[in-house]
């Protein structure tokens, strides 16, 4: 099939997992590539082209009780705890990423965005067609997510430089697996932040 335009119809920004952890020094149970924290904070360039450019932006947060009731089979691999309500590094990094208000803002208990939560209402609301995708990581919660996105027909955009894995070969093969889900899928932060503001133009 034909490849598809960059951004179609509404467009949401999923910024997907960028809590203060990814900034500290002692990041705790998973493991981050090198540059980890350097594409997070890349990632800040595109929620403000977002806002400069009306597009909704929705911070997800991965978030679990302290009593653990909640983390199910995911301490079964090669995550500790991680993400407990009460530690320093769980809360979303809003100050980092310039939250504004009017931003939408979605606690998770596992990878995908849409399991569990209140996504899909909210994607409705804005009548999203396209999604794009930055935070961490690129081999969990983002291609989970994405794939989900995919699954529920929406176009899916992931920003390569504005993602982070468990380590680059992961990182690369959650990006090559999104794009043979949507070619054209996987773009840099200069190509979406472009396609952002050639839409808004588009619109005026």
């Amino acid at each position: 099939m034909a490849r598809q335009p960059t951004l179609v119809g509404n467009t949401v920004l999923m910024v997907i997992d960028i809590q203060k952890s990814a900034f500290m020094k002692s990041e705790g149970g998973i493991p981050h590539m090198p540059g980890y924290a350097e594409n997070m904070m890349r990632a800040r360039a595109v929620v403000d082209a977002a806002h400069d450019n009306g597009i909704p932006v929705v911070f997800v947060q991965e978030i679990h009780r302290r009593d653990q009731i909640d983390y199910g089979r995911e301490l079964d691999g090669s995550e500790d705890i991680h993400c407990m309500e009460g530690d320093p590094g769980t809360p979303v990094a809003f100050e980092e990423m310039g939250y504004k208000p009017g931003d939408y803002h979605v606690p998770k208990r596992r990878y995908s965005c849409f399991f569990g939560t209140e996504m899909e209402i909210l994607l409705r609301g804005l009548k999203a067609e396209t999604l794009i995708f930055v935070g961490g990581m690129t081999d969990v919660c983002v291609h989970y997510s994405f794939a989900d996105g995919h699954q529920s027909d929406y176009y899916c955009r992931v920003v390569a430089d504005c993602v982070g894995g468990t380590s680059p070969e992961a990182h690369q093969a959650s990006l090559n697996a999104m794009e043979y889900l949507q070619a054209g899928a996987v773009l840099s932060a200069d190509e979406i932040i472009g396609a952002m503001g050639n839409r808004q133009m588009a619109a005026e």
